[in-house]
């Protein structure tokens, strides 16, 4: 199986989604109406702006859905569906009447459960029930909570060996096995029309960060662990760089909160080793940069010496420990020819990439200042002026207008360092650029560590100009003060739908 076929779900009204909806790209096969959240449609109007095939859906809130139809009504919508619709749903507790298969054909059935997290043996029971009616396809899709609970219904895909068996986990936790379920079988890959929507990819995002509809081999998983990891283009360059280069490896974003669950489940666990796809090396964000340090074997003398680090790779059998962080430094001097040497640098944020002055709590912040012998401010009584160089390496201004400092105070020669990025520059980037100052922003900062993490994770390099172009950025030219050097690349051309 080299493809996977892309369905795209209709999740919210038509009435905002019509031009999104006749944008689908020709790689969308199907079209899922989940009719429970947006009524019965007409489906010569949606033949008419798609040109695929059709399923439809009533997901009962048995199972997660908003249908609430007494077993009469709900038999009545689905036989009226059938006359419309390729693919119709059926409930594999509710919907497997005699009149319903008597009166949808098999052609036209895909039987569903969808549930709590259960083991392999409950889904393998699960699924011999379920399979005892003839369908066209099957599919099961668990609700996982805790590390590890996404993993059996990727083990039922490889047991199973069946190409009309869907299979994978729902929830935060359980994101990332649907993107690996295709490789291991499953026929189908779900995305929302439009943004994402309540924990669904859209389809968009399945394409453009995980190449779909088209499978590649994967023989190693990477990924990115924290919380939150949904904003992250980590996975949108690495799995470019992997293509261009013809590396068989996926990079998916792992929904952590306890990090050694995580570890001893997915990471460490015998189930991914047992489908010969191994986690071989994570980039690690907040809040677990330290518990990074913790489980490793070896650790770089400078992740040592934080106490934290953002990358976790195998070598030789054993898991070290780095960090990419001071990248940036050396970053700006060489591509913004900021000179770092004898500055007065202040970093907001003690969490792994800014242990060093100023936080807003006292525990990290002085934790952080024995770590690294530096002083720590508390950011209550931080004044900016005076300082050379200023990091903001908290998530403020992420998802909202905030700025962690008054930027008034700061000087004119001042260079402003970033690392939060969005869908669009912070609030305290555009302030900086409007003051014409150096500014590097979260973008550059993940073009340089994504570049090196690749590199120490495959021994590969990734195409620089590859990362640019994914990215959206071009070159520009400005006018610059003679003992400056601004930013290179712009954002003119991102993409719409980058978080």
């Amino acid at each position: 199986m080299n493809a996977a076929a892309l369905v795209a779900t209709v999740l919210d009204s038509l009435a905002t989604q019509e031009a999104i909806l006749a944008a689908l790209p020709d790689t969308v096969e199907w079209l899922e109406v989940r009719a429970d959240l947006v009524g019965d449609l007409d489906t010569d109007w949606l033949r008419g702006h798609f040109s695929g095939q059709l399923i439809y859906t009533l997901r009962s809130r048995a199972e997660g859905g908003n249908a609430s139809e007494s077993l009469c009504a709900r038999e009545h919508s689905l036989l009226n569906a059938a006359k419309f619709y390729d693919l119709v749903t059926l409930e594999g507790d509710r919907d497997l009447t005699p009149r319903l298969l008597s009166e949808i054909p098999v052609r036209q059935r895909l039987i569903s459960w969808h549930g709590p997290a259960s083991n392999l043996s409950v889904l393998q029971s699960k699924f011999l029930k379920l399979s005892e009616v003839a369908a066209r396809f099957y599919q099961l899709v668990p609700t996982a909570k805790r590390p590890g609970d996404e993993l059996a219904p990727l083990s039922l895909l490889k047991l199973a060996g069946r190409s009309d068996l869907i299979a994978y986990a729902t929830g935060s936790v359980g994101f990332w096995s649907r993107l690996v379920a295709p490789s291991l079988g499953s026929p189908f890959v779900f995305g929302a029309v439009g943004a994402d929507v309540n924990g669904e990819p859209s389809i968009n995002r399945l394409i453009t960060d995980y190449g779909f509809p088209v499978l590649t081999p994967i023989k190693e998983i990477y990924g990115i662990a924290g919380n939150p990891v949904g904003h992250s283009l980590s996975p949108r360059l690495h799995n470019a760089g992997y293509r261009a280069l013809g590396y068989p490896a996926l990079f998916v974003p792992f929904f952590v909160e306890a990090f050694d669950e995580f570890w001893n489940e997915v990471v460490e666990g015998p189930v991914l080793k047992s489908l010969d796809m191994p986690v071989m090396g994570l980039t690690v964000v907040s809040p677990h940069k330290e518990a990074a340090v913790a489980v490793a074997k070896i650790t770089s003398s400078i992740s040592r010496d934080a106490g934290s680090a953002n990358l976790l790779v195998r070598e030789n059998g054993f898991w070290k420990a780095d960090t990419t962080d001071p990248d940036v430094v050396f970053m700006a001097n060489r591509e913004r020819g900021v000179q770092m040497l004898r500055k007065r640098a202040a970093v907001i944020g003690c969490g792994g990439a800014g242990r060093t002055l100023v936080n807003r709590g006292s525990e990290r912040g002085c934790l952080a200042a024995r770590l690294l012998g530096l002083p720590y401010i508390p950011l209550r009584e931080f004044q900016a002026a005076g300082y050379d160089i200023v990091v903001n390496a908290t998530p403020v201004g992420r998802d909202d207008n905030d700025i962690p400092i008054q930027l008034e105070q700061l000087d004119d020669e001042v260079v402003v360092i970033d690392l939060v990025y969005g869908s669009k520059p912070t609030q305290m980037v555009n302030r900086a650029r409007a003051r014409e100052w150096v500014v590097i922003d979260g973008r550059d900062v993940l073009m340089t560590q994504v570049m090196r993490q690749f590199q120490i994770m495959t021994g590969k390099e990734m195409p620089g100009n590859l990362m640019r172009e994914t990215l959206g950025r071009t070159p520009r030219t400005t006018s610059v003060k003679p003992d400056q050097v601004v930013a290179p690349w712009t954002t003119d051309a991102l993409r719409p739908d980058l978080s």
